[in-house]
């Protein structure tokens, strides 16, 4: 028994004694192991990643500029993308020379495009806002008395653009030009969520019973029409008021305050879905910037 505990003590002392021995080699293993994790970006093994990347997106400029079928026939001014399916469908399209029918076709670079007869050219897309001065009018109709709103931007662009909404000769302020059609159609829906922002000159102070009647909604033709906002202009006769509404239509304006037996003897739009008059005097007209034009497509 005493053998055995003493073997037992010599060997309970060399596991003891070689438990520091076999606990200092860890430490070291595991420098080793951190060591190749610091150096492993400049690893061969690391290094493909890396090369892969740009690799992976050298072919990416060249399919951005494919485009889809619908959208380059709009780009062109001809039609909405919508109108473009029904004309696509109907097999009224011609990409170098074949009738295409498919939905989400890409139009390559190079491609020719016929549409129902006539070759496409799209135009790159232009946004311009204009502070539309009095006695000019989008009406095409020729007369003595105003002229059209393009002749204020021709010196803009060649693209064919269009003012979204229209204004007659007597109403002032922001106006949009652009090629987009997809956007002018977006901003001649009634049921759009973009504000505008009026000032209306009275031809007496407005009351604010009918303030407040207008505050509630007016009837017009049957139809109810919502106002965001009616308020008197600080520091101004009570003629002048500020009207938010959602409706493209600005003749509804001069309507609302007719309902109440009010003549309007001026209307400003001094802010257009998010566009204000800042910098840009009457008669003058501005591009719209990058970030200007996302949150307009993004309304």
């Amino acid at each position: 028994m005493n053998n055995k505990e003493g073997n037992n003590k010599r060997n309970s002392s060399r596991s003891n004694s070689s438990r520091p021995n076999s606990n200092k080699p860890k430490p070291a293993m595991q420098k080793r192991a951190q060591g190749p994790k610091k150096v492993k970006p400049t690893t061969d093994s690391a290094s493909p990643k890396k090369t892969a990347r740009p690799v992976n997106n050298i072919p990416k400029p060249l399919k951005s500029d494919d485009i889809r079928l619908n959208k380059y026939i709009s780009n062109s001014g001809v039609c909405s993308r919508r109108d473009a399916d029904i004309y696509i469908q109907s097999g009224n399209v011609k990409v170098n020379g074949e009738v295409i029918t498919e939905m989400g076709y890409k139009v390559k670079p190079g491609d020719v495009v016929n549409f129902d007869g006539t070759t496409l050219t799209p135009e790159r897309k232009e946004y311009i806002l204009l502070n539309k001065p009095k006695n000019f009018t989008t009406s095409n109709e020729d007369n003595d008395d105003y002229r059209n709103v393009l002749e204020l931007v021709r010196a803009a662009t060649k693209a064919k653009i269009q003012p979204i909404g229209r204004m007659d000769k007597n109403t002032t302020g922001l106006l949009l030009f652009t090629n987009d059609t997809d956007m002018v159609r977006k901003f001649s829906l009634p049921n759009q969520k973009s504000t505008k922002i009026y000032q209306v000159s009275l031809d007496r102070n407005l009351k604010f019973e009918d303030l407040e009647k207008i505050a509630g909604g007016v009837t017009l033709d049957g139809h109810k029409l919502y106002v965001d906002e009616i308020s008197y202009i600080e520091n101004e006769p009570k003629t002048e008021i500020g009207l938010k509404l959602r409706t493209p239509n600005v003749k509804v304006v001069r309507a609302i305050f007719e309902n109440f037996k009010y003549d309007v003897l001026k209307i400003d739009r001094v802010s257009f879905a998010g566009l204000t008059k800042k910098n840009l005097p009457r008669g003058n007209w501005r591009f719209l910037t990058e970030q200007e034009i996302i949150n307009l497509k993004n309304l």
